[in-house]
């Protein structure tokens, strides 16, 4: 079945929803199976090359949205940095040090609802700073709309990350501060005025394969370039700081899942790779990922650039350039 599946998709075919349940069940040495299967299905429609990306957290605490996952939130009292947005300098030093490790892609990423005017256009400097530097500039900014979005993209944004988190039927599980429809509105934005769209989700929230199966059919639908896998960290003080963590056989399962249903996107690795996956870290490529998030996450710590260029060659891949 899984190869039949695997042809189902090479030869240029969607799965259904009856595919991707099945695919959910696999389990034992068939793992291995589906693995291989989505590798090859990254390298037919992908490439062997690896998009990384790095963040900032350019504005740190204070949230007054409720997710149930975030340190950052209203609903958390863990022991955080909280701090307003930073200065210009420090997010270009950081910006540097990423273009010196090969990066290319970088995040500026603020806490809270949305930012405010003023921050704005603070961030718009900056991110005009970052596209001079050669890198490609993302931001993650909140709820934003049309006209905020085109002030950024005029500045040189080339991407708008926004995660959908989780599918519609368990969003209101993890937040009731804003809604689903809230986030496709700022989403169906980004596209609107031709910004690059990142969006994808958090698992082991909880959620059901159902869920995450739903999510993966509504990125599809909304055209998101890149989907973002991202794997709960329970973090004290949060209201899931005493959720399980994942076991990395199911997430290696989620990143092949995704690669099947969305065979032409860019699957990136990012927040809870190395807490959820540990040792099997360096499978994430044959489970048909193409790109991973490097450094350190907002409140958590990542990977370094260093090992994360020693692990993609080391699978035989190469690092995605500008030029």
């Amino acid at each position: 079945m899984i190869e039949k599946l695997r042809d189902k998709v090479l030869n240029g075919n969607s799965l259904s929803q009856e595919d991707a349940r099945w695919i959910a069940t696999v389990e034992g040495v068939e793992l291995f199976d589906l693995l291989s299967a989505a590798n090859r299905i990254r390298n037919v429609f992908r490439g062997d090359a690896a998009d990384l990306c790095s963040i900032v957290n350019a504005k740190s605490g204070a949230c007054p949205e409720d997710c149930s996952y975030c340190a950052q939130s209203s609903s958390s009292s863990a022991d955080i940095p909280v701090y307003t947005l930073i200065n210009k300098d420090i997010v270009l030093e950081r910006a540097r040090d990423a273009k010196m490790s090969g990066v290319k892609r970088f995040c500026i990423v603020t806490s809270g609802r949305r930012v405010g005017r003023s921050e704005l256009t603070e961030i718009a400097s900056m991110l005009s700073a970052i596209r001079k530097m050669g890198l490609l500039p993302c931001a993650t900014l909140g709820l934003l709309n049309e006209e905020e979005l085109s002030l950024l993209k005029d500045a040189g944004l080339e991407r708008f990350h926004h995660n959908v988190e989780t599918s519609e039927r368990f969003f209101p599980e993890i937040c009731r501060t804003h809604s689903y429809q809230d986030k496709i509105r700022t989403i169906r934005a980004v596209k609107s005025v031709e910004l690059s769209l990142c969006s994808g989700g958090i698992f082991g929230m909880g959620e059901t394969w159902q869920d995450r199966i739903d999510v993966a059919f509504a990125l599809k639908e909304l055209n998101a370039d890149s989907v973002p896998i991202n794997f709960l960290i329970p973090i004290k003080g949060t209201p899931l700081g005493n959720m399980d963590i994942m076991h990395p056989f199911e997430a290696l399962k989620i990143i092949s899942l995704y690669r099947f249903i969305l065979p032409e996107k860019e699957i990136r690795i990012c927040g809870g790779r190395m807490q959820v996956l540990g040792e099997l870290n360096s499978m994430v490529f044959m489970a048909g990922a193409d790109g991973l998030l490097t450094g350190d996450y907002l409140t958590t710590t990542g990977r370094t650039f260093e090992d994360d260029l020693k692990l993609i060659r080391q699978y035989g891949m190469k690092t995605l350039q500008l030029w």
